[in-house]
């Protein structure tokens, strides 16, 4: 479906009754909010894997603007300042109060910039194989250690000078790169995938606002719980980063994972420990 907010259509899916029969009352289940990566990527990436926790959580799935399903809207608005209130937008929108907001790499730029912007609001925050400030010298190292020469080459050449040209050898040797270990389901989760390579291009690189986010200052004024979690075999955002988010928020707030033999996908690498650890964070009392 197709929800209205702050100006333009967002494609929504959602998974789970927010009521469920609990004996002789209704009981309330939370709302998790999906918030995917990329950008130009879509929603599709967490299915069907989070469906595991739909009998603890309302799931909220959507593409953001300029993604997927979703409509591009004028493409100065394409900002992480914009992303962010789109997430406040969409709840306003469909009456979501004090949401679980997920968000994994790009993802979780947005989350950062939502939770920032609007620090009342959520209920709790979980951020995945991201960063709170991009240090693209890392990434070129790790993508070398893991890939080698050419890996670190190529992806050097991407992130630093994103265009058609240097986007496609990156999505055809590093991208592969990004699971550390053998999927099962082969790769129909990426020919499933809306890919919206323009999104991608427009925001990447330290020349755009990739390069000139930082969220490190403000992380440190949230007051709700927030799960960190890490792959150490990450590429693209190598643990260092999740650390970097785990030691900016307050340490009574944080929950910090590490995930040894991970790469940037870690619930796909390790789904049962992941959605273990999903589980118990959201299970928790605040």
């Amino acid at each position: 479906m197709f929800v209205k907010v702050n100006g333009i259509r967002l494609y929504v899916d959602v998974e789970g009754a927010g009521l469920v029969p609990d004996g002789p009352r209704m009981r309330q289940k939370p709302t998790l909010i999906l918030l995917h990566g990329g950008p130009g990527a879509d929603h599709s990436i967490y299915k069907p894997a989070f469906s595991a926790l739909s009998d603890i959580t309302q799931i909220v799935y959507y593409d953001h603007r300029g993604c997927g399903r979703s409509e591009d809207g004028p493409r100065e608005s394409w900002t992480l300042a914009q992303w962010g209130d789109d997430v406040k937008g969409l709840c306003d929108a469909l009456g979501i109060e004090k949401p679980i907001v997920l968000g994994t790499s790009f993802g979780g730029f947005v989350a950062q910039s939502y939770a920032t912007r609007h620090p009342e609001h959520a209920a709790k925050l979980i951020l995945i194989s991201t960063a709170a400030k991009f240090d693209f010298t890392a990434t070129y190292a790790a993508f070398e250690r893991i890939g080698g020469l050419p890996a670190g080459q190529i992806a050097r050449s991407y992130w630093s000078a994103p265009s058609p040209e240097t986007r496609a050898p990156y999505l055809e040797i590093c991208f592969p790169l990004y699971s550390a270990r053998p999927q099962s389901d082969s790769t129909d989760w990426i020919r499933r995938l809306i890919t919206r390579n323009e999104t991608g291009i427009r925001f990447n690189g330290p020349n755009n606002e990739q390069g000139r986010f930082d969220f490190r200052a403000a992380l440190a004024d949230l007051t709700c719980p927030v799960l960190v979690m890490g792959g150490e075999e990450d590429p693209i955002t190598p643990i260092a980063f999740s650390e970097v988010i785990a030691d900016s928020l307050p340490p009574e707030q944080v929950r910090f994972e590490r995930f040894a033999g991970c790469g940037h996908g870690i619930v796909p690498d390790d789904p049962e420990r992941a959605l273990a650890v999903l589980r118990s964070f959201i299970l928790a009392s605040a």
